[in-house]
Protein backbone atom coordinates (compact mmCIF):
# COMPACT_ATOMS: atom_id res chain seq x y z
CA UNK A 1 0.00 0.00 0.00
CA UNK A 2 1.53 3.20 -1.04
CA UNK A 3 1.22 6.21 1.55
CA UNK A 4 1.01 9.82 0.06
CA UNK A 5 1.94 12.57 1.97
CA UNK A 6 0.18 15.65 1.76
CA UNK A 7 2.02 18.82 1.39
CA UNK A 8 0.94 22.45 2.33
CA UNK A 9 0.61 24.85 -1.19
CA UNK A 10 3.28 26.86 -1.20
CA UNK A 11 1.91 30.82 -0.94
CA UNK A 12 3.52 34.11 -2.59
CA UNK A 13 4.98 36.61 0.11
CA UNK A 14 2.97 39.27 1.01
CA UNK A 15 3.83 42.51 -1.50
CA UNK A 16 5.94 45.15 0.12
CA UNK A 17 4.26 48.25 2.45
CA UNK A 18 5.07 50.93 0.49
CA UNK A 19 2.32 53.26 1.76
CA UNK A 20 2.89 54.66 5.59
CA UNK A 21 -0.64 54.36 6.22
CA UNK A 22 -0.80 50.23 5.61
CA UNK A 23 1.22 50.05 8.25
CA UNK A 24 0.23 47.71 11.56
CA UNK A 25 -0.90 49.85 14.45
CA UNK A 26 0.91 48.96 17.51
CA UNK A 27 -0.38 49.90 20.78
CA UNK A 28 2.46 51.50 23.16
CA UNK A 29 2.45 50.16 26.56
CA UNK A 30 1.09 52.77 28.88
CA UNK A 31 2.62 53.24 32.56
CA UNK A 32 0.53 53.30 35.50
CA UNK A 33 1.52 56.89 35.91
CA UNK A 34 0.35 57.98 32.51
CA UNK A 35 -2.95 56.19 32.71
CA UNK A 36 -3.06 57.81 36.30
CA UNK A 37 -2.70 61.17 34.47
CA UNK A 38 -5.37 60.28 32.07
CA UNK A 39 -7.88 59.41 34.11
CA UNK A 40 -7.28 62.21 36.45
CA UNK A 41 -8.15 64.52 33.47
CA UNK A 42 -11.34 62.22 32.84
CA UNK A 43 -12.44 62.95 36.32
CA UNK A 44 -11.66 66.24 35.94
CA UNK A 45 -13.84 66.97 32.71
CA UNK A 46 -16.55 65.02 34.47
CA UNK A 47 -16.23 67.31 37.21
CA UNK A 48 -16.19 70.58 35.26
CA UNK A 49 -18.95 69.16 33.15
CA UNK A 50 -21.12 68.19 36.14
CA UNK A 51 -20.09 72.01 37.89
CA UNK A 52 -21.00 73.53 34.67
CA UNK A 53 -24.74 72.19 34.31
CA UNK A 54 -25.22 73.52 38.16
CA UNK A 55 -24.43 76.44 36.88
CA UNK A 56 -26.76 77.13 34.30
CA UNK A 57 -29.52 75.79 36.38
CA UNK A 58 -28.76 78.43 38.99
CA UNK A 59 -28.26 81.22 35.97
CA UNK A 60 -31.52 79.72 34.71
CA UNK A 61 -33.61 80.05 38.13
CA UNK A 62 -31.73 83.80 38.99
CA UNK A 63 -32.08 85.45 35.54
CA UNK A 64 -34.44 83.27 33.59
CA UNK A 65 -33.73 82.41 29.46
CA UNK A 66 -31.23 84.95 28.34
CA UNK A 67 -30.59 85.59 24.60
CA UNK A 68 -27.33 84.37 24.11
CA UNK A 69 -26.04 87.46 22.09
CA UNK A 70 -26.53 89.62 24.96
CA UNK A 71 -23.39 86.93 26.46
CA UNK A 72 -19.59 86.92 26.09
CA UNK A 73 -18.90 83.00 25.84
CA UNK A 74 -15.65 82.09 24.73
CA UNK A 75 -16.59 78.94 23.03
CA UNK A 76 -18.70 80.95 20.48
CA UNK A 77 -16.31 83.91 20.64
CA UNK A 78 -12.25 84.77 19.82
CA UNK A 79 -10.10 86.96 20.92
CA UNK A 80 -9.11 85.63 24.44
CA UNK A 81 -6.42 84.44 26.36
CA UNK A 82 -5.26 82.41 29.07
CA UNK A 83 -5.00 83.65 32.64
CA UNK A 84 -4.88 82.62 36.31
CA UNK A 85 -8.20 83.14 38.45
CA UNK A 86 -5.63 84.34 41.18
CA UNK A 87 -4.44 87.32 39.08
CA UNK A 88 -6.85 89.76 40.98
CA UNK A 89 -4.70 88.79 44.45
CA UNK A 90 -1.60 89.10 42.69
CA UNK A 91 -1.89 92.15 41.42
CA UNK A 92 -2.65 93.77 44.88
CA UNK A 93 0.93 91.82 45.67
CA UNK A 94 2.90 93.47 42.97
CA UNK A 95 1.66 97.26 43.45
CA UNK A 96 2.82 96.38 47.20
CA UNK A 97 5.75 95.30 45.38
CA UNK A 98 6.33 98.56 43.80
CA UNK A 99 7.24 101.56 44.43
CA UNK A 100 5.03 103.95 46.67
CA UNK A 101 2.05 105.71 44.31
CA UNK A 102 3.12 103.80 41.17
CA UNK A 103 1.55 100.55 40.32
CA UNK A 104 2.15 98.28 38.26
CA UNK A 105 -0.52 95.93 38.01
CA UNK A 106 -1.95 97.62 35.05
CA UNK A 107 0.97 97.39 33.07
CA UNK A 108 1.29 93.75 34.03
CA UNK A 109 -2.46 93.25 33.04
CA UNK A 110 -1.77 94.76 29.48
CA UNK A 111 0.81 92.26 28.73
CA UNK A 112 -0.97 89.51 29.21
CA UNK A 113 -4.10 89.98 27.69
CA UNK A 114 -1.72 90.20 24.32
CA UNK A 115 0.04 87.11 25.16
CA UNK A 116 -0.27 83.86 23.62
CA UNK A 117 0.69 80.17 24.59
CA UNK A 118 4.59 80.81 23.75
CA UNK A 119 4.64 83.57 27.02
CA UNK A 120 5.86 86.81 25.28
CA UNK A 121 4.62 89.50 22.77
CA UNK A 122 5.95 91.18 20.58
CA UNK A 123 5.40 95.26 21.23
CA UNK A 124 4.11 96.97 17.93
CA UNK A 125 3.19 100.26 19.71
CA UNK A 126 4.23 101.27 23.00
CA UNK A 127 1.77 104.37 22.46
CA UNK A 128 -0.89 101.48 22.79
CA UNK A 129 0.13 99.62 25.60
CA UNK A 130 0.71 102.93 27.48
CA UNK A 131 -2.91 103.74 26.70
CA UNK A 132 -4.35 100.48 27.62
CA UNK A 133 -2.31 100.81 31.28
CA UNK A 134 -4.02 103.45 32.01
CA UNK A 135 -1.40 106.58 31.11
CA UNK A 136 -2.45 109.56 28.94
CA UNK A 137 -0.78 112.70 28.57
CA UNK A 138 2.33 114.26 26.92
CA UNK A 139 4.13 111.52 29.50
CA UNK A 140 2.18 108.68 28.90
CA UNK A 141 4.80 106.18 27.27
CA UNK A 142 8.11 107.48 29.36
CA UNK A 143 5.29 106.65 32.29
CA UNK A 144 5.21 103.05 30.77
CA UNK A 145 8.34 102.71 30.09
CA UNK A 146 9.15 103.20 33.99
CA UNK A 147 6.64 100.40 34.89
CA UNK A 148 8.15 98.15 32.62
CA UNK A 149 11.14 98.61 34.08
CA UNK A 150 10.02 97.84 37.47
CA UNK A 151 8.42 94.47 36.37
CA UNK A 152 11.56 93.93 34.95
CA UNK A 153 13.52 94.74 37.93
CA UNK A 154 11.33 92.52 39.90
CA UNK A 155 11.61 89.79 37.63
CA UNK A 156 8.11 89.66 36.71
CA UNK A 157 9.51 90.28 32.73
CA UNK A 158 12.29 90.20 30.26
CA UNK A 159 12.54 92.38 27.06
CA UNK A 160 14.65 91.87 24.14
CA UNK A 161 15.38 95.26 22.04
CA UNK A 162 14.54 95.14 18.21
CA UNK A 163 15.92 98.06 16.52
CA UNK A 164 15.12 101.84 18.64
CA UNK A 165 12.34 100.06 20.20
CA UNK A 166 14.26 99.16 23.98
CA UNK A 167 11.34 96.73 24.72
CA UNK A 168 10.63 95.15 21.13
CA UNK A 169 9.84 91.47 23.14
CA UNK A 170 8.84 91.07 26.00
CA UNK A 171 8.86 87.21 28.10
CA UNK A 172 6.21 86.88 30.92
CA UNK A 173 7.14 84.52 33.81
CA UNK A 174 5.59 82.43 36.06
CA UNK A 175 4.14 85.02 38.31
CA UNK A 176 3.61 82.32 41.51
CA UNK A 177 7.45 81.86 41.74
CA UNK A 178 8.02 85.54 41.88
CA UNK A 179 5.65 85.88 44.85
CA UNK A 180 6.77 82.83 46.39
CA UNK A 181 10.07 84.04 46.23
CA UNK A 182 9.17 87.23 47.66
CA UNK A 183 7.29 85.79 50.38
CA UNK A 184 10.61 83.67 51.59
CA UNK A 185 12.18 86.97 51.79
CA UNK A 186 9.74 88.28 53.91
CA UNK A 187 8.56 91.39 51.55
CA UNK A 188 4.47 90.26 50.86
CA UNK A 189 2.20 90.68 53.85
CA UNK A 190 0.72 87.26 55.10
CA UNK A 191 -2.43 87.57 54.90
CA UNK A 192 -2.25 89.04 51.18
CA UNK A 193 -0.05 85.46 50.66
CA UNK A 194 -2.10 83.36 52.81
CA UNK A 195 -5.56 84.91 50.64
CA UNK A 196 -3.32 84.04 47.36
CA UNK A 197 -2.62 80.16 48.70
CA UNK A 198 -6.29 79.56 49.82
CA UNK A 199 -7.22 80.71 46.47
CA UNK A 200 -5.15 78.94 44.30
CA UNK A 201 -6.35 75.74 45.97
CA UNK A 202 -9.91 76.55 45.63
CA UNK A 203 -9.29 76.62 41.32
CA UNK A 204 -6.70 73.81 41.34
CA UNK A 205 -3.41 75.51 41.27
CA UNK A 206 -0.81 73.59 43.32
CA UNK A 207 2.79 76.56 42.18
CA UNK A 208 2.67 77.63 45.26
CA UNK A 209 2.24 74.32 47.16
Amino acid sequence: MTTIKETQPVLPPPPPITNPSQQPVIAKPVSPQQLETQLNKKQVANRKSKYSKKKLVLRQQLWGDIAKELLWERNTHDGYTTLPRTLPIMFLIMDDLADKGKPISSTYFSLWARVFDECFIEVKSSDDLAFESGFSGQRAVSTWKQRMKKLIELGFIDVKSSGANEFGYVLLYNPYNLIKKFHQLNKIQDAKYNALFARALDVGANDLS
